[in-house]
């Protein structure tokens, strides 16, 4: 086998933690691992709370980790979702990475950059044309439809436009362009006919989650002595259903024994720890983020799984649902029941869906998966064979490198 070069670009990597952070990680890792030559271009972490980590600043940073070459590039760090500090957020990084990485990349056979945010798709094309390398492009998120869905963006605006200008530039220079869901990569099909495609899911590494990985300590720690315990750990930001779960707490206090445990960091948590506490709810309870290896064990010390979405976002299966499924415990999806993701929860019977903003119908899921002890281990049970047959991440990731090696 030929040995390969491969730089990938990503403002998000570990010791940041995320699901982008964590596949791209573990892309790097068996690239490595396979004898081919990494090379990643990144910021200096600050995600999730929008401050450097201690011991990362300046303009310029270069590391070997475990075989893999990090080059970290200079960022404006903002956890702040306000236009002017998001925006100096990611074009901060867009032009530093482009200058550091025009005089510090060596010519590789694949550029694989990450999307979002979209607009690091400029850099990745003037670096890949520069080293005359195949520009791979992945869109974890579809911008700007998916800011369009979530009322952030408005079709009409000059930003949107200007953005799906750049989205299908993106997309016709790409030697490749691959997609995490496979609602998006039959869209960019449909739309980029001459685009080569490939559908490379999200999935969870399944030795990592899994129900053998609770322990007492994690559920005391989450659930105190309450009877039932219900978990959302990710970032907090404005994609997430999160309030709907506050809505469903407010109602359930004083009717149900059950704890609602959130646990990770966003640009929401501040409004959402407040909201809580004005509301008076002892039945919430919030926690930092902890690092990726402590998050199996308070997933695996939930009765149930919490997957939502604010709003109805075509094609998007929330990355937590996979992690659900491979912990063994029941899901329930904030989504459209016509969806993708909720396509998959129901074949699989591994949980419930509700439909975004429907706090009536999350409460009686709440009730009803706490009431049947029986339908939470079948439900638990079904997602973590589903996850193992289909979803697994190691899996999903080696037959994507298969496909580098094969087409190089």
């Amino acid at each position: 086998m030929t040995e390969l070069r491969i730089i990938l670009l990503t403002q998000y990597f570990p010791p940041e933690i995320g699901a982008p952070q964590t596949r791209l990680a573990l892309l790097a890792r068996l690239l490595t691992a396979r004898g081919h030559q990494v090379t990643v271009l990144t910021a200096m972490p600050n995600y999730p709370k929008g401050q450097l980590y201690p011991g990362y600043g300046g303009l310029f940073r270069r590391a070997k980790v475990d075989g893999v070459e990090i080059i970290r590039s200079y960022i404006y760090p903002s956890q702040k979702a306000s236009f002017l500090p998001r925006m100096g957020n990611y074009f901060s990084f867009v032009l530093s990475s482009a200058l550091v990485g025009s005089f510090s990349l060596k010519r590789a056979d694949y550029l694989i950059v990450e999307s979002p945010p979209l607009f690091l798709g400029m850099a990745a094309y003037w670096l890949s044309r520069l080293k005359r390398t195949r520009l791979v492009f992945n869109v974890a998120d579809p911008w700007p439809e998916k800011l369009a869905n979530m009322g952030i963006l408005r079709p009409e605006s000059l930003i949107y436009r200007l953005s799906a200008r750049l989205e299908a530039f993106c997309y016709k220079k790409a030697w490749l362009v691959t997609a995490q869901e496979k609602g998006v990569a039959r869209q960019i099909q449909r739309d980029f006919p001459r685009t080569r495609t490939y559908f490379f899911s999200n999935g969870a590494d399944t030795a990592v989650f899994g129900p053998d990985r609770a322990t007492p300590e994690a559920r005391r720690l989450l659930a105190g002595k309450a009877a039932y315990l219900a978990v959302f750990a990710g970032s907090h930001n404005l994609i997430q259903g999160l309030d709907y779960i506050l809505d469903a707490a407010e109602i359930l206090q004083g009717q149900l024994d059950l704890q609602f445990a959130f646990v990770g960091e966003g640009p929401e948590k501040a409004r959402l720890v407040e909201q809580a506490n004005r509301r008076g709810l002892k039945n919430v309870s919030f926690f930092e983020a902890r690092p990726v290896s402590e998050i199996p064990p308070l997933l695996a010390a939930a009765d149930i799984l919490l997957a939502p979405l604010k709003k109805d976002i075509p094609h998007v299966v929330h990355v937590k649902m996979y992690e659900a499924m491979a912990t063994g415990r029941p899901v329930i999806l904030i989504a459209n029941p016509a969806s993708d993701a909720a396509a998959i929860l129901s074949e699989h019977q591994a949980g419930l869906t509700v439909e975004p903003g429907n706090i009536p119908a999350l409460v009686e899921a709440l009730k009803t998966l706490c009431a049947n002890a029986e339908l939470r281990r079948t439900s638990g049970e079904n997602g973590r064979r589903t996850a193992e047959a289909q979803f697994d991440r190691v899996k999903l990731t080696g037959c994507f490198i298969d496909y580098l090696e094969e087409n190089r």
